[in-house]
């Protein structure tokens, strides 16, 4: 989830001060500490359940960057209380009471911006509901999780698709657009995936991908997405580079209890790295009327990429990702020294 990664900063100073301003409002966690020469994200998980480049945030380089960083860290404080102008974190006491609206079909209605709910912790790990974070790993599963801390740069951060149940376990908002048989999810990495929920049925073959071939059925109320035939290279399943194997199998049942929350139950099924299925859920909150994705534009100008290094960077005893200790980033780019933009293998 690296900003390196994701957003293609036109300059370094860019990409540092949204690294340090943006994505703590998104997470909903900010610890920002900023002297007159640095800005600093000491403690910042969420911003570091990004990508392994953001282990080489540091110096703005400039007083006036410092200030300006300075003035956007007052902003994000407050978004992290809940400001109901932020895209990215909502309190619970703002939210608009009442039942789930419904189509017309009688289906409920699950359109919406949906924001993470502050209660589910750690962001970004498909262990969040097991006794210490820990996952039933198979022999195979613990090597392939070793080949991912060891050889593989976190693939967001390389602008590849985050796939499911990656983006089930992010700390971004996404919206939810509802028809009468598809709905579409619309994530902010420019990303979507579109499932028909007709009633239809896997096809026999189909080709693999970062979300699988989807099909949604209604049980009642609630819309159950089955997935199958994912990619399984080049792909995590969660922030924390655990693995998936092109055995994955994801059943995710997505309710709304009331106008102003989205649940889902996922279960992950993947018996080649895991001994048996794991469990998660987690429930959003509804943004504003007003609220919606962006562009974010990944692969323009991903200065970074050449630097990243392999594996999650620290996971703390939170099960989440993070860095106590930020090392400084090179100069931004000059004219002298032109960003490099290619992409490692």
């Amino acid at each position: 989830m690296s900003m390196s990664g994701k957003m293609g900063l036109r300059s370094r100073f860019r990409y540092r001060a949204l690294l340090k301003i943006f994505l703590p409002a998104a997470l909903g966690i900010a610890s920002l500490a900023i002297s007159s020469r640095t800005a600093s994200a000491q403690g910042s998980a969420s911003a570091q359940a990004a990508s392994q480049g953001a282990a080489q945030s540091g110096k703005s380089g400039t007083a006036s960057s410092a200030s300006g960083v300075k003035n956007k860290a007052a902003n994000s404080e407050a978004a992290v209380q809940g400001s109901p102008n932020s895209p990215f974190t909502r309190r619970e006491e703002d939210l608009p009471k009442g039942d789930a609206p419904r189509m017309g079909n009688g289906h409920p209605d699950f359109s919406g911006y949906w924001i993470p709910s502050k209660t589910d912790k750690p962001v970004g790990n498909i262990g969040k509901d097991l006794p210490g974070y820990k996952l039933p790993f198979t022999e195979a599963g613990r090597q392939a999780l070793k080949y991912n801390l060891e050889h593989t740069v976190d693939p967001e951060s390389l602008c590849i698709v985050g796939g499911i149940p990656r983006h089930d376990a992010s700390g971004l908002p996404f919206q939810l657009l509802e028809g009468t048989d598809h709905i579409v999810f619309l994530y902010w990495y420019t990303t979507y995936r579109l499932i028909p929920t007709d009633g239809r049925k896997h096809t026999d073959d189909p080709d693999p991908s970062f979300f699988g071939e989807e099909v949604g059925n209604w049980d009642g109320d609630a819309l159950v997405i089955d997935s199958i035939s994912f990619k399984d290279e080049r792909t995590w399943a969660d922030e924390n580079a655990n693995p998936h194997s092109d055995q994955l199998h994801t059943i995710e049942r997505w309710t709304r209890p009331d106008l102003g929350h989205i649940h889902v139950e996922l279960t992950v099924i993947d018996p080649k790295f895991y001994i048996e299925a794991i469990h998660y859920q987690r429930t959003w909150l509804l943004g504003n009327p007003e609220q919606q994705v962006k562009e974010y534009s990944c692969a323009e100008e991903n200065v970074d990429a050449p630097h990243l290094q392999p594996g999650p960077g620290p996971i703390g005893p939170d099960g989440q990702r993070g860095y106590e200790k930020l090392a400084p980033l090179p100069p931004p780019p000059d004219k002298d020294h032109p960003a490099k933009t290619s992409i490692p293998d």
